[in-house]
């Protein structure tokens, strides 16, 4: 609990008048696959989990795997998701500018000739867009297709990382 005590912002820690800052932030990190906090702890923190799980890390794996056998394919991959994240925005934006264009229209939409351009130039330009994205989920089938052979390496070397994290469990030399 925060208090003033002479001006100062404090809190109380065991017999103890600590100075609070209003930007201080505590992190704290835990062994424990799931901990548990009392209710009214847990309102107060936010709880990240970063446990990974078995087909996580096969993607990982994968995605390492083909950046290590064959680069052009995990680069090709990398700049067609980089393209497709770029038409989608692009897509936005022009929903976004026809939005605010109705909006701060006033009167007949219909005599708006701003807004009768920008809606035709938004219709071609959402046609291109969505001819590109249906090539480019083409394209990513081939290379997904390139992929998959490389699967059956990254699922041993998942299977691989939780055995050995599981020995664990059988003996604490393993830790």
């Amino acid at each position: 609990q925060v208090f003033t005590s002479g001006g100062i912002k404090s809190i109380r820690l065991g017999d103890n008048n600590i100075p609070w800052v209003d930007s201080f932030r505590l992190y704290m990190s835990s062994k424990l696959p799931n901990p548990h906090y009392a209710p009214e702890l847990q309102v107060k923190i936010t709880l990240l989990n970063f446990t990974i799980t078995p087909s996580g890390l096969e993607d990982q794996m994968l995605n390492n795997v083909v950046a290590k056998e064959q680069p052009d394919l995990q680069v090709k991959k990398i700049n067609l998701i980089k393209q497709m994240a770029k038409a989608k925005n692009q897509l936005q934006e022009i929903e976004d500018q026809i939005l605010d264009l109705l909006k701060s229209s006033e009167g007949d939409i219909l005599a708006d000739e701003k807004l009768i351009l920008t809606l035709d130039s938004s219709k071609k330009t959402s046609k291109e867009i969505g001819v590109q994205l249906k090539e480019a989920e083409v394209v990513n089938k081939e290379i997904d297709e390139g992929r998959s052979q490389y699967k059956p390496v990254a699922k041993r070397a998942s299977i691989l990382y939780f055995c050995i994290s599981d020995l664990a469990k059988i003996d604490p030399m393993y830790q």
